[in-house]
């Protein structure tokens, strides 16, 4: 299983949403470059970035994250606003390993088709679910999608993977639902990517036992230092003759 150290910048600041909360963000007072160094320092193979100002549309962290991207020395998977061809091809241009995209996904699924083909495992779907449905622009819209439909319609994709949140969950600071992200993850053939169930080691140990999840998006609980990055990627790792948990 693949863990991913995770950043989310705003005004050139590493931020932890409460509650998914654009408005509320908890600032760290850590440099993000220097962050971005140390978790490849702990043996990380990958990192994600989540521009939240490119994501809410009021400006970006371009210059910001084109550092990040150059420091790291690790594959860096970008999220945030890629909502056009040319966002995406552009960031694939300047070094980013992948690119994340949900809001494009629900409005022009054909283009992301295009571009699944055209970047083939360089594209990753952003599948952010909160009571049952797929929201988008952020978690702040609901779409007509189920989980499940919205799966289905790039079931013939070359993506690189699907990220799964589940927004309730996130929203009531509570466990991540695992079960819900592993139902799901029993339905494509697509690696699919945690995120917010991460909250203590634990719960590494927990995820790595799980069929089909291939990775999970570590953030909030790195920077509060509730998880040690080192000891995560130990947990994360495949020990002969493990056994794989079932989730109903």
């Amino acid at each position: 299983m693949i863990i991913y150290p995770t950043l989310e910048l705003m005004n050139g600041k590493c931020v932890s949403l409460m509650r998914g909360r654009l408005e509320e963000p908890v600032i760290w007072h850590r440099d993000p470059v220097e962050v971005a160094r140390g978790f490849a320092a702990a043996g990380a193979s990958w990192m994600h970035v989540t521009d939240l100002d490119a994501l809410s549309g009021r400006g970006d962290n371009d210059a910001l994250v084109e550092e990040i991207i150059r420091a790291a020395g690790i594959p860096v998977q970008l999220g945030g606003g890629f909502r056009s061809r040319e966002r995406v091809a552009q960031w694939i241009d300047r070094g980013a390993g992948r690119v994340v995209v949900g809001t494009m996904a629900a409005y022009e699924p054909d283009l992301l088709r295009t571009l699944a083909k055209y970047y083939p495992d360089q594209i990753v779907l952003a599948l952010d679910i909160f009571r049952g449905t797929v929201m988008t622009h952020g978690w702040r819209e609901q779409s007509a999608f189920s989980p499940e439909s919205f799966l289905d319609a790039f079931a013939g994709s070359p993506l690189a993977g699907v990220i799964v949140t589940d927004i309730d969950a996130d929203i009531e600071d509570s466990d991540g639902s695992v079960g819900l992200i592993a139902g799901l993850a029993a339905k494509t053939r697509h690696p699919v990517i945690a995120r917010g169930t991460v909250r203590s080691a634990d719960d590494v140990a927990v995820l790595k036992y799980v069929p089909n999840i291939a990775g999970t998006l570590i953030g909030r609980a790195l920077l509060s230092r509730d998880v040690d990055l080192a000891e995560a990627l130990a947990l994360a790792q495949p020990e002969a003759g493990e056994a794989q948990a079932e989730f109903m």
